[in-house]
C-alpha cells in the first residue's frame, strides 16, 4: 500500500530561508495524519491547497511553538470558518491535554467558551509505549531537548510502512532503536558546524551515521548555517512541499 509523506515545513523556529515550521503530512489508506503543527502550518497547508479539515489526526512530538503551535489557528478556523463536522485527534507527549487548550486561550483569550460541533480529543502518550491510535502504532522515546516541553522522538507504523523522526533531539541512545528498519528516518540537523544544546549538527550526525539502519534518511529542521552548506553535503535535505512515497 502506498504511503506519502509531505514536507509541509522544513525549517526551523525562526523562518529561517523562508522555510515554515515543522508540519510533516502523511496520507496513508484511510487516514491523513500530520506529524507536528507549528505556528506556520496553517499558512503552509494553504499555500499547497490543502485543506485542514481532511486532517484526521495530529501527533506533536514536544509543546515548542514551532512544532504545535499551529493547532489553535487550526481549532478557531475549523469551528468558525472551515465548519469542520469530522472528529479530530491530537496525540502527543505528556500534558498535551492540558496545556494545548491552554495555548488557544493564550493565543485566542476567550476562545474557551467556543465548543466545536465536531469530536476533538487529546491523548497524552508515555514514552517508551506502544499506543494505538487511529489504526496507526505510535511508539515515542525520550529526546533530549528543553525539559519544560516532555520531548519525545516518534517511531509511527502505517499501512505496513514505518516513519521515524527525531524530533527537536541530542543525539541519544534511543535513535538507533528509533530509526531501525525504518523506510524513512527524518532527523533534524540544525547547525554544519556549530555545537548547540538540545539539537543535533552535521558531524553530529555523520559521527553516528552507520548506527543508523534506516532505508531512507532525510535531513530536515535546518537553521542558517545548515542551509548555507546543504547543497555540499551528500545527505538527503528536505524542502517544503517534498513528497516522498513509500
Amino acid at each position: 500500500m502506498t504511503v506519502k509523506l509531505t514536507f509541509i515545513g522544513s525549517g526551523d523556529a525562526f523562518g529561517t530561508g523562508g522555510r515554515f515550521n515543522t508540519c510533516f503530512l502523511v496520507d496513508a489508506p484511510g487516514i491523513r495524519f500530520a506529524i507536528d503543527f507549528g505556528a506556520s502550518s496553517l499558512i503552509a497547508l494553504n499555500k499547497l491547497g490543502i485543506a485542514h479539515n481532511t486532517i484526521d489526526l495530529i501527533l506533536l512530538t514536544h509543546i515548542h511553538g514551532d512544532h504545535c503551535a499551529g493547532v489553535p489557528f487550526m481549532l478557531v478556523d475549523a469551528m468558525l470558518g472551515a465548519k469542520r463536522q469530522t472528529p479530530l485527534t491530537i496525540a502527543g507527549p505528556r500534558e498535551t491535554a492540558a496545556r494545548m487548550p491552554d495555548i488557544c486561550e493564550a493565543l485566542f483569550p476567550g476562545s474557551h467558551v467556543m465548543k466545536p460541533k465536531f469530536q476533538l480529543d487529546y491523548i497524552d502518550m508515555d514514552v517508551m509505549t506502544e499506543h494505538h491510535i487511529k489504526g496507526l502504532k505510535v511508539t515515542t522515546y525520550p529526546a533530549v531537548h528543553a525539559a519544560q516541553t516532555n520531548p519525545t522522538s516518534m517511531r509511527i507504523e502505517v499501512a505496513g510502512k514505518i516513519i521515524a523522526y527525531t524530533g527537536d533531539s541530542e543525539w541519544t541512545d534511543h535513535i538507533p532503536a528509533l530509526a531501525r528498519g525504518a523506510d524513512l528516518f527524518i532527523t533534524e540537523c540544525y547547525f554544519y558546524k556549530k555545537a548547540v544544546p538540545f539539537h543535533m549538527n552535521y558531524p553530529l550526525l555523520k559521527e553516528h551515521w552507520d548506527e543508523i539502519e534506516a532505508k531512507r534518511i532525510i535531513l530536515t529542521h535546518l537553521g542558517r548555517e545548515m542551509l548555507e552548506f546543504k547543497d555540499q553535503i551528500p545527505e538527503e535535505c528536505a524542502y517544503d512541499g517534498l513528497e516522498i512515497e513509500l
